[in-house]
């Protein structure tokens, strides 16, 4: 009998009643549930010439590594590899390099994950199988535009469906592995277009339309299950792992993988141009959406990845370990990386090792069980897909002001996606914000609706709701039930300038703004008819160039810029223009307030606060030991451009924690700075200062 037969029968049992009313054994759990700190070194074509592998394995181990990713084949096989058009890499000269590096990993108790990349194939295996590359629409065959010598494959080719499965079957007969890879594959982007002759025999749909995604994804999920199934022959818990990622640019359906993902790798490895430091945990915040606790990675590319991009040389160390931490407190597990096998460079080693070495040290500590969070907001792919931005930009430029407003003010909260709205999954929250997610299906709405009739709070921006699941227009938001609102007219803006709004009555949604009767409000909006008492009204949008012309037309509507409503338990805001995006695009500090002061009357009392000065980002978890409170600080001139090189500490922090009812506090201690700290309880209220931050620390309660 084989272990895969021997489990498939324990977990059985673990199903079938005790006939002695015995307690069943618990069913097994794979390997990489525990896993906490994994690995990778990517080799190049020539690495078999001059790759010391004692070198590579003492460097690993002294990071202490659960696993390690190790390039095996697909493009190039790094191995003896005897099926037809796999292509040997030219320098192997009879050297098994995947096979030395996997045996010295196992030998130091690593686990080996076999990397794979199933994008590219050379001429010699595209001459005998045309079939298997992708084409552009007048048959030509698509090459790499860095190395045109390679062609890309098409996932709906034989090449997914039997020469992978080939590979995988040959890797598990020759090497002790406990995984498999894709390097590239699937994209989290729109799927891409495709004339090859299977795409042409399927008659694929628009790629662009909801049913060409639909297709796209079931082959994806098909392929996805294929591939794990055919790892699976050799061990029950070996997995394969795809290549995901996006953070809140991600397309294709997450939720629909995360179902059959037993993995979620992010491979999200740093930041170029004008992303945001915080972008990191914005994919963390994505992938715990939908993995719901389970194996989550992120890579951290230790190399330079700027553009211009040099792969060569090393990030600079304070911004590599702040993605690392990044990673860490949003509940990832790091997954350190470095291309080529003789680096020159060796800058990166240093922090990767020491950010590791302190996280196995205190292990217990970032073994999550769930977020503390009792504020989410909801992640729409289908917006992402579907939605026509307003203006300049990019669709996902709502999320990211009002991301920015939540970092400013603090809160603690978590990502919900869209496909995940059901009582039970929303239970544990108090309040929702929908920025701008504008694909909402009836059901969805329903569902926000019983939300709310339950004593849930919600906050919605803009077109929230205005487009079903399809992105056909409805004539007044999918929400108006919830807020008592009909739509008043077609949209405005914008017309190079943005609308004003007027104040009507106080509300602490306005805390901070004395002295003015006017406030900026959105540079698209929708309008609205009159309602009943409002907070703001829209002063409609007027030149603004030249100074003789600057007055408005229109001093005055019935519009109202927000809507504001209590009913029983809930709160409810409507922003009726895109004050978000707005906010994001202007950085305007009356919006970020409005935004702050919006979602704090949104929520009331929070589950935890953090009061101090600086911008800094809040992760709690109920972990294995006990609570652990992550603060991250992102107060530094490179904050939205460029890489962190200089740390700008913060002074004096107090927390305010409210604590489970089954948790005993006998002490704090801050695990960066090694410190015990005091702290003081009455009740469930848990109070303590941490005196400073640097870039990270975490306060942990046990």
């Amino acid at each position: 009998m084989t272990r895969r037969e021997a489990m498939t029968i324990l977990s059985g049992f673990a199903v079938t009643p005790n006939i002695l009313g015995l307690a069943s054994p618990p069913a097994p759990e794979p390997w990489f549930v525990k896993m906490r700190r994994c690995g990778q070194i990517n080799f190049n074509e020539r690495d078999p010439i001059e790759l010391n592998v004692s070198w590579w394995i003492d460097y690993w181990t002294s990071l202490k590594l659960d696993a390690i990713l190790l390039n095996a084949g697909g493009i190039i096989a790094f191995y003896p590899s005897e099926i037809p058009y796999h292509h040997r890499s030219a320098y192997l000269d009879g050297r098994d390099l995947f096979g030395e590096f996997a045996k010295a990993a196992k030998d130091r108790g690593i686990r080996v994950v076999a990397r794979l990349d199933c994008n590219y194939i050379y001429g010699e295996a595209m001459k005998a199988h045309p079939e298997w590359v992708e084409r552009s629409q007048n048959g030509d065959p698509v090459t790499n535009p860095e190395s045109p010598w390679l062609y890309q494959t098409c996932m709906y080719s034989s090449y997914f469906t039997e020469q992978i499965p080939a590979i995988i079957r040959e890797i598990n007969s020759k090497y002790d592995v406990d995984g498999f890879f894709t390097n590239g594959w699937p994209s989290a982007g729109p799927p891409r277009r495709c004339y090859c002759q299977a795409c042409r025999a399927l008659r694929l749909a628009n790629p662009d339309s909801p049913e060409g995604f639909q297709q796209h994804l079931s082959r994806v999920l098909d392929i996805w299950r294929l591939w794990d199934n055919t790892a699976k022959e050799k061990k029950w818990d070996s997995v394969y792992v795809g290549n995901l990622g996006g953070g809140i640019h991600a397309v294709l359906n997450l939720k629909a993988l995360a179902n059959v993902a037993g993995w979620f790798n992010a491979d999200h490895q740093g930041r170029a141009g004008n992303t945001p430091i915080w972008d990191c945990t914005q994919q963390g915040r994505v992938a715990q959406a939908v993995m719901k606790g389970r194996t989550i990675t992120n890579v951290t590319g230790a190399y330079a990845n700027t553009q211009p991009l040099w792969r060569h040389t090393s990030k600079d160390p304070l911004e590599m370990r702040m993605w690392l931490s990044q990673t860490t407190a949003s509940g990832m597990i790091p997954w350190f990386h470095w291309l080529g096998g003789k680096p020159q460079d060796l800058r990166w080693q240093i922090p990767g090792r020491d950010f590791y070495r302190w996280l196995a040290e205190n292990e217990k500590h970032f073994v999550n069980r769930e977020s503390i969070a009792t504020l989410a907001v909801v992640f729409s792919q289908r917006t992402n897909a579907f939605y026509k931005v307003r203006g300049q930009g990019d669709v996902t430029d709502y999320l990211q002001g009002m991301y920015q407003a939540l970092l400013r003010g603090r809160f603690l909260f978590d990502f919900i996606h869209e496909d995940d709205l059901s009582s039970e999954s929303l239970a544990k929250y108090n309040a929702l914000i929908l920025a701008n997610a504008a694909l909402l299906s009836d059901k969805q709405c329903q569902q926000l609706r019983a939300f709310v009739d339950h004593g849930g709070s919600l906050l919605a921006t803009f077109e929230s709701g205005f487009y079903d699941e399809n992105g056909q227009e409805r004539g007044n938001t999918g929400l108006a039930k919830i807020f008592r609102i009909h739509s008043g007219g077609a949209l405005v803006g914008p017309n190079g300038n943005s609308s004003y709004s007027k104040i009507e009555r106080r509300h602490p949604i306005l805390e901070g703004f004395s002295g003015t009767k006017l406030l900026p409000f959105a540079e698209h909006y929708r309008p609205f008819l009159a309602i009943p008492n409002p907070v703001l009204t829209v002063v409609p949008p007027y030149p603004a160039f030249p100074p003789e012309m600057v007055y408005p037309r229109v001093a005055h509507t019935d519009h109202p810029s927000v809507v504001v409503m209590e009913e029983g338990r809930s709160r409810l805001i409507y922003w009726t223009g895109d004050i978000d995006r707005s906010y994001w695009h202007s950085q305007n500090t009356d919006l970020g307030r409005l935004l702050v002061n919006s979602i704090q009357w949104l929520t009331g009392e929070n589950p935890i606060s953090v009061e101090g000065r600086g911008i800094v980002e809040i992760f709690a978890w109920r972990t294995e030991a006990g609570i652990a409170v992550h603060i991250l600080n992102y107060t530094n001139p490179e904050a939205m451009r460029g890489w962190f090189n200089e740390v700008y500490p913060l002074g004096p922090q107090k927390v305010r924690l409210t604590l489970p009812a089954t948790l005993s506090v006998s002490k704090v201690k801050l695990l960066r700075a090694g410190s015990e700290i005091p702290f003081s309880q009455s009740g469930r209220i848990l109070e303590f200062t941490i005196p400073q931050i640097r870039d990270y620390e975490v306060a942990a309660i046990v």
